[in-house]
């Protein structure tokens, strides 16, 4: 997400939708705008965020933490979101076990 009281933007608009269609077939996947970008939700919780220059970003904790950083994933400012990597959103099955940790996490 972006900073509090920033603009929505139209990067950040498409990158949502970008990624709620991509995970589509796990169901109950929607966004909210939120402070310039979106939050991510699966049945109402928070797994993920698009801030508000487009970029991805998913839950992590101890348990995929290290996996996002192998990949490269960098963090979110000081929240406990990190990126997706290029290669991650290219690959639609990797992405899907990735959003799934993550929903696994925000429950």
């Amino acid at each position: 997400m972006g900073v509090k009281g920033d603009k929505n933007t139209g990067a950040s608009n498409l990158a949502a939708d970008f990624l709620v269609e991509k995970l589509s077939s796990i169901g109950g996947i929607t966004s909210k705008k939120m402070f310039g970008g979106h939050g991510i939700f699966h049945e109402g919780k928070m797994f993920g965020i698009v801030d508000s220059k487009g970029n991805y970003f998913l839950k992590a904790d101890d348990s995929n933490k290290a996996h996002f950083e192998e990949k490269g994933a960098t963090q979110h400012s000081k929240m406990p979101y990190f990126s997706i990597p290029g290669d991650v959103l290219e690959n639609l099955d990797e992405l899907i076990n990735w959003a799934n940790k993550s929903i696994a996490i925000s429950k």
